[in-house]
């Protein structure tokens, strides 16, 4: 974590559009509910990308590192989830279900919390609880389309159809700023400039390169920049001829047969770098644009754990406060729970494993 001062809410709102806009998965967290003390207010929000970065500010230590897994969790299945951070009975004592009027469990009057929701302890000096709403933002996908012809046209017009991001580029006018890591760029230029126009294409380094021509024009594109220097292992991530093989078609039907490869590659997760049709095939974004603000953020670690005492997920590294029992490292969230597992390790490691054995039960 960094000293900066972290994105407020409306602040977040922003860098989760320009996330959009440039085609990065993330998932946006917001605080629905919170029982003081706690540092956190109800409406924070913050964005976890799928790497595990969060940005903005959700909570501390206690409620961060369980935000971030759960986040990291919905990006890879879409299915959003409301997070009780806390325990059932501070959600009762709170009435925070008592009176809510919503139907099924949720209007309980015994204040149960309702089904569906996912109950996370955590074991806070300050006491306080939170609950928190995580949603996947899975953006558009970014279809570019080199060229003037009537093809490029169709198939821009198309892909717009579908929804996705389509822009439709003059040869002349194409560099390799149009497109990124996450686009899908198509050259169909028709033999004017094609060496160079895909050779900036697939500086861009995106998910998807495609030439539109025949395989001997495409034998003799991809000779040539070759010849030039360009990387092999790239200039075989070329689709030459773009679309699937229809045999003899009109422009029209090229057109569809290049978009039908495009949506069976994401839909098999055959796009290493696009927006995924499926959260689940989302990777990993990049850190934006050169000279913007710095921002408030927390990486996390290769991994979590529980605290064996208190229950509280905490992040495996080495400055967490730490213990060997038995040739296992077990992680505590501060000195005084790691004294207390010390003093009993047996009945802390069986109450550890109790829970592992629930939690894993109620995400099946």
């Amino acid at each position: 974590m960094t000293n900066e001062t972290p994105m407020d809410g409306w602040g977040v709102l922003a860098e989760a559009a320009e996330m959009a806009r440039r085609g990065e998965p993330f998932a946006l967290a917001t605080v629905v509910w919170r029982q003081g003390p706690s540092s956190s207010q109800q409406g924070s929000r913050a964005i976890i990308t799928a790497a595990g970065e969060l940005r903005g500010w959700i909570g501390g230590a206690c409620a961060e590192p369980s935000v971030i897994r759960e986040a990291q969790r919905v990006i890879a299945t879409g299915e959003a989830k409301l997070l009780l951070l806390g325990s059932p009975e501070q959600f009762a004592s709170a009435g925070q279900f008592a009176s809510t009027g919503q139907a099924g469990s949720a209007g309980k009057a015994d204040g149960a919390v309702p089904d569906g929701m996912l109950v996370i302890p955590i074991s806070c000096s300050s006491e306080g609880a939170l609950e928190v709403y995580i949603e996947a933002v899975v953006p558009v996908p970014h279809l570019v389309v080199v060229g003037r012809s009537p093809m490029a046209h169709t198939l821009a017009g198309l892909a717009q159809t579908l929804g996705w991001r389509a822009e439709l580029i003059d040869g002349p006018d194409f560099s390799n700023a149009d497109a990124g890591e996450h686009s899908m760029v198509v050259v169909a230029s028709q033999g004017h400039n094609d060496e160079g126009l895909l050779e900036r294409a697939i500086a861009a380094r995106p998910a998807y390169v495609g030439l539109v021509g025949s395989r001997k024009r495409g034998a003799a594109v991809l000779g040539y920049l070759a010849d030039r220097g360009v990387p092999q292992d790239q200039l075989d991530r070329v689709r030459v001829p773009a679309g699937l093989d229809l045999g003899r078609t009109t422009h029209q039907e090229i057109a569809v047969a290049i978009l039908a490869e495009l949506v069976q590659l994401r839909a098999s997760g055959g796009l290493a770098g696009a927006v995924a049709a499926r959260p689940g095939d989302a990777h990993a974004a990049t850190t934006g644009k050169a000279g913007r603000t710095k921002r408030h953020t927390t990486r996390s670690q290769a991994a979590d754990a529980s605290d064996p005492v208190c229950g509280m997920t905490v992040p495996v590294g080495p400055d967490s406060a730490q213990l060997e029992q038995g040739g296992v490292t077990y992680y505590f969230c501060g000195v005084g729970c790691r004294q207390a597992f010390e003093s009993d390790p047996g009945a802390y490691v069986k109450k550890l494993m109790t829970t592992r054995a629930r939690h894993d039960a109620d995400q099946e």
